[in-house]
């Protein structure tokens, strides 16, 4: 405090002289309109400036933030482009009792004029309607490219509800299937993996085929089991076939980007480019909470191989 006192003290002159020039400024700003307005827009003006700069910065350090929420908001939106499996249910014809002038007593039929939350199936209530498929986002923090089986690392695991099995997606197509999962992170096994196989088909015309990688080409891969009377057309789109719990049906893989007719086999072979660039990807979309079980119950007694399964 003392030292406070002796530095005031000491420079007692100039402290005084700037208040005076303080108080004259803002007397003369505050007197005349025109001074006063001149002062004010160019406040404005500066203050704006260094707003602008505190701003600039401020977003920089929330960088990490705001790509979190906008991929939240990119999974909300991308999973209503979705058709649900249910989209096409619509309730039977019910049965109204006669009507009072009816002298037949007859029972009409009539269906719904809105569409149930529930339908009755079997004695038992099934829903008319699904959510859909929801997607959660999550960044890559690990990505393989060189190997013939390649894969990712995610930073979701199962405290966000990720588990084997489920599929994954990016903004560009598909990228793979969930191979491991511990509570905050899960391995993915990338569709440049040599047992991943996909189904899938050809938009235009819905012929169905199988996507798999060949191991050499991270851009490309090959659409099996496309017989050789198929039309094909260059530049075609290749979606997911909707034949699995895994994948919606119609999310893109990619387009044929050339075909060959073998001699000695009864099927193209079509070279896919593939949509998503593995090279750069950052932010994927994990497909959650597909009722599958039931189907592949009912696949597994009829002996009917699962996608996904490692090929013989």
């Amino acid at each position: 405090m003392r030292n406070l006192f002796l530095f005031l003290f000491r420079f007692r002159g100039v402290l005084i002289f700037v208040l005076l020039e303080v108080i004259s400024l803002y007397l003369f700003v505050t007197s005349n309109s025109y001074q006063r307005a001149a002062f004010f827009n160019s406040a404005n003006k500066y203050a704006g400036v260094v707003l602008e700069r505190r701003m600039q910065v401020t977003d920089y350090f929330q960088l990490a933030e705001m790509n979190r929420q906008l991929a939240v908001e990119n999974a909300s939106l991308r999973q209503q482009l979705f058709p649900p499996d249910n989209a096409g249910r619509e309730a039977d014809s019910v049965a109204l009792p006669p009507a009072r002038t009816d002298s037949l007593r007859r029972i009409r039929y009539q269906r719904p004029a809105a569409r149930p939350d529930t339908l009755l199936l079997g004695q038992q209530a099934i829903a008319a309607r699904d959510p859909g498929y929801p997607l959660m986002p999550a960044r890559v923090i690990n990505n393989m490219l060189r190997n013939v089986d390649n894969y990712l690392t995610l930073n979701v695991g199962s405290a966000n509800g990720v588990r084997p099995g489920l599929g994954v997606i990016a903004a560009n197509g598909v990228v793979g299937r969930v191979k491991v999962v511990t509570e905050h992170y899960a391995t993915v096994t990338s569709l440049l993996n040599s047992k991943t196989s996909i189904s899938s088909k050809i938009k235009r015309d819905g012929t169905f085929g199988t996507i798999r990688w060949l191991g050499d080409d991270p851009i490309h891969a090959v659409l099996d089991n496309v017989l050789r009377e198929t039309r094909l057309v260059k530049g075609d789109t290749v979606v997911t076939s909707g034949y699995n719990t895994v994948f919606p049906e119609g999310v893109f893989i990619g387009t044929v980007d050339s075909f060959v007719k073998e001699p000695d086999k009864n099927f193209w072979t079509v070279r896919v480019k593939l949509g998503v660039n593995f090279a750069n990807l950052t932010y994927v979309y994990v497909v959650t909470s597909r009722p599958k079980a039931e189907r592949d119950t009912v696949e597994a007694r009829s002996g009917m191989p699962r996608e996904g399964a490692p090929r013989p």
